[in-house]
């Protein structure tokens, strides 16, 4: 995964903060009375746990990685909950790289695997685009020399 990536997930969920602090204030403001305690003590702990969340964006971005091995590939993710997924080459019946405006300004994309199962859906963002599209590349010729059934 490139480095800029990080600033990317940074901003996202620095976003969802201002977006969830501006939300509250809104209904402070226009509530005909002033809103509960408990109210009050809620929006500080999502607060507080998005932030947390933000902070996590450079660990959570370097526990993302994967590796083309033989007859598959090997995806891992997730800090507390480490998730490790092995895909044939076989089974990959699609990928798509998708750059949306954040990734495309800091020329970056993510990669998609869809195969036939629901449970091994498969993103690896923050790839640079150059590296995505010879990877998507290289994994579709993969997959139409070792489909198996079809």
């Amino acid at each position: 995964m490139s480095p800029k990536y990080v600033w990317a997930d940074l901003a996202l969920n620095l976003l969802l903060v201002v977006g969830v602090v501006v939300v509250f204030a809104l209904i402070t403001v226009f509530a005909d009375e002033r809103p509960p305690v408990p109210l009050y003590v809620g929006a500080g702990a999502v607060v507080l746990l998005m932030l947390l969340n933000a902070v996590l964006a450079f660990r959570r971005v370097r526990a993302i990685g994967y590796i083309l091995r033989e007859d598959d590939l090997l995806f891992r993710r997730g800090i507390l909950f480490e998730r490790v997924i092995a895909v044939p080459y076989g089974r990959l019946q699609m990928v798509d790289v998708t750059r949306g405006p954040l990734l495309r300004s800091l020329g970056l994309a993510t990669l998609k695997f869809v195969t036939a199962s629901a449970a091994t859906g498969v993103n690896l963002p923050g790839l640079p685009v150059a590296e995505a599209e010879s990877l998507r590349d290289r994994l579709v010729e993969l997959a139409e020399t070792r489909r198996s059934g079809l």
